[in-house]
């Protein structure tokens, strides 16, 4: 009889996971609140389920195991690792226990295990929405100092998240927090300075081998926006070594014994501190996507094995031994035998009037991957403020690092999302109109733009003219500037990009112009230009 699996989540992070289990010859099994998730057309039987109703899955579960040889129940890039446990284990499959899963899910859970167990971790503060008081959070705050972090116990993609940089910001970041909370509990806790990093792992037999190691790409406090990450990292390998000891020594802290492992830990002035540790894959595409093509070993069907019981050879067979011994695990690494760099790219906020550029994206020479987020023409788009809100993905390629990393960037310059004229929130972010607890947010595309206003711009651009070539000196000096915006383009490539794509525009006036495009880029430019065509 033909085995099955059950997969938790029919997303796009959940697509290499169901295309895995096919490609061993499994019966694909998924279950999703969302009957139109973008994998539900690959299973072959989906249910519709709650991926937080773990009972429902447990019965599920069971009905699988008594009529379809169910040998497996997985996840990947989704917040149910626990609902996983809670129903592998129940029926005597393979998977970290439920209790350590648990630890890896409820924040406050995790942060007590680090402390426990002596694991560099911040120091933190959990509160539940019942026993909330000002009071406290201003006791908290003093603890803590500032900046310091709120984020939901129970939530990922930083929804929630965000830094608190004074006691103003406090009160309506905590309110956000609770809210994208399940659970109604949020944790404070210390901000950690220093770069991050990604790092993924399969616990097996007592071994723990590093199958990924990714710089991360954080920008635009006080959120934490990923605007991409690149593998294999370029930290230096004694800091390298230490950030994978920490790493082991919170899985163990944690208890997770069989099946993924998933980190999310910085390098500060005091070494490794761990910000968070899964318990299952990553997903941002890096465990179905970056580390296959960095590694050219498909880690999402070497963990299916480990939760089928099965063993997993190629993962065996590639591993080299990091260590002899370690106090948590015997620790062994996949090398990489390439680069490969994701990044996102993002709009200013407005309304959608067009989105152009997916076939110039996708022809850019080591491009391998373009995800869009699903949006539409019409639809309400703003600045990320978590990373569900990122409006696409690129992914590329190459044996070099700077090769790889040029390749998804310049693939994301070729994305343009046009808004439409005259939009009050578009006009509010060109102004810099700020909320009362988001000083300097969102940001500027360029630095300089705060300099605009000291020089004497006057007149208009006359029609189908050239930008460039209506520069005066001093103005040409302001964006002679090697900054970069976040469509990877400094502000003098902006300019030409526009001349390029909008050689037929109306007559605009130049100071409005010019601020535009220094505080949001080639998006802005072009929606200054629609906007002049309707004056």
């Amino acid at each position: 009889m033909t085995k099955s699996v059950l997969i938790l989540g029919a997303g796009l992070m959940q697509e290499p996971a169901i295309n895995a289990a096919k490609k061993l010859g499994f019966k694909t099994f998924v279950i999703d609140a969302n009957p139109n998730a973008t994998a539900v057309p690959l299973a072959d039987v989906f249910k519709q389920i709650d991926l937080k109703d773990k009972e429902e899955i447990l019965i599920y579960a069971g009905e699988l195991l008594h009529n379809e040889n169910l040998c497996a129940i997985f996840t990947a890039g989704t917040d149910f690792s626990a609902s996983v446990s809670y129903a592998a284990s129940s029926l005597k499959l393979p998977c970290h226990d439920y209790e350590a899963a648990l630890n890896a899910s409820i924040k406050p859970r995790m942060r007590k295990c680090f402390k426990d167990a002596g694991v560099p971790s911040p120091e933190y503060f959990s509160l539940s929405q019942k026993d909330y008081t000002t009071q406290k959070i201003d006791f908290i705050l003093e603890s803590l100092g500032f900046p310091c972090v709120v984020k939901p116990a129970d939530n990922m993609g930083a929804r929630g998240c965000r830094m608190i940089r004074s006691k103003d910001e406090a009160y309506k970041a905590c309110k956000i927090a609770f809210e994208n909370s399940r659970t109604q509990t949020i944790i404070l806790e210390e901000y950690m300075e220093g770069p991050e990093y990604s790092i993924d792992a399969l616990v097996y037999n007592g071994t723990m081998t590093i199958t990924g190691f990714a710089d991360r790409h954080i920008y635009y406090p006080p959120y934490f926006i990923e605007t991409g990450h690149t593998m294999p990292t370029k930290v230096e390998s004694s800091k390298k070594r230490e950030l994978i000891e920490c790493f082991a020594r919170g899985v163990k802290a944690l208890g997770l014994t069989c099946g993924a492992a998933k980190a999310d830990i910085k390098y500060t002035k005091n070494g490794p501190q761990i910000g968070e540790i899964a318990a299952r894959l990553s997903g941002g595409y890096m465990s179905g996507w970056t580390f296959p093509y960095s590694s050219e070993i498909n880690l999402t069907e070497q963990a299916l094995l480990i939760a089928c019981g099965m063993e997993p050879k190629q993962l065996l067979a590639k591993r080299n031994i990091l260590a002899a011994s370690n106090e948590a695990f015997e620790l062994y690494e996949i090398p990489s035998k390439k680069v490969s760099a994701e990044r996102a790219w993002i709009s200013i906020p407005g309304k959608i009037k067009s989105i152009e550029g997916f076939e110039n994206a996708s022809r850019v020479k080591n491009v391998m991957n373009v995800f869009p987020r699903g949006m539409k023409e019409g639809d309400e788009i703003d600045f990320p403020r978590n990373n569900v809100q990122k409006c696409g993905n690129i992914i590329s390629v190459n044996k070099d690092y700077e090769t790889a990393v040029n390749s998804s960037q310049t693939a994301c310059s070729k994305m343009i999302i046009r808004l439409e004229p005259n939009n009050q929130k578009t006009e509010d972010f060109l102004y810099g109109v700020c909320l009362d607890d988001e000083n300097g947010f969102p940001p500027s595309a360029y630095s300089v733009f705060d300099k605009v206003d000291m020089l004497n711009i006057e007149g208009d651009i006359p029609e189908n003219t050239s930008v460039l070539k209506n520069l005066e000196n001093d103005l040409y000096s302001l964006l002679d500037t090697p900054q970069k915006d976040w469509n990877y383009l400094t502000a003098l490539e902006t300019a030409r990009r526009f001349d390029l794509y909008m050689p037929n525009h109306p007559k605009m006036d130049k100071k409005r112009f010019w601020k535009a495009l220094l505080k949001g880029g080639l998006q802005a430019a072009i929606y200054v230009s629609d906007s002049s065509a309707d004056i």
